[in-house]
């Protein structure tokens, strides 16, 4: 069984920083996976934020481009989504996701409020 655990969610003030972390444990390779960052708001669809992959090749929405840095430490089974610049339509419970063939685990979420 794996389990995904988020944290560092919160409130902000818009124009500034938080930094999500998620922690992986239980019995997986890690480093083996694709990483996800999505996050979803009230009364709107899920959408996909940051990826990364086992390589560590990146990729993000639009909406966050230049803004946020999705990040990975294997050997501490934790991705990181390092988000600057924010902005009240941010505001949504984000939640990471853990790939691989045959496996698909995603963790409870993390609230993150931005003020204007």
């Amino acid at each position: 069984q794996v389990q995904l655990v988020e944290s560092g969610g919160g409130l902000a003030q818009a124009g500034g920083s938080l930094r999500l972390s998620c922690a992986a444990s239980g019995t997986i390779f890690f480093s083996l996976s694709t990483m996800d960052w999505y996050r979803q708001a009230p009364g709107k669809q899920r959408e996909l934020v940051a990826t990364i992959t086992r390589g560590g090749s990146t990729n993000y929405a639009d909406s966050v481009k230049g803004r946020f840095t999705i990040s990975r430490d294997d050997a501490k089974k934790t991705v990181y989504l390092q988000m600057n610049s924010l902005k009240p339509e941010d505001t949504a419970v984000y939640y990471c996701r853990l790939r691989q063939i045959g496996v698909d685990y995603s963790g409870q979420g993390t609230q993150v409020t931005v003020s204007s």
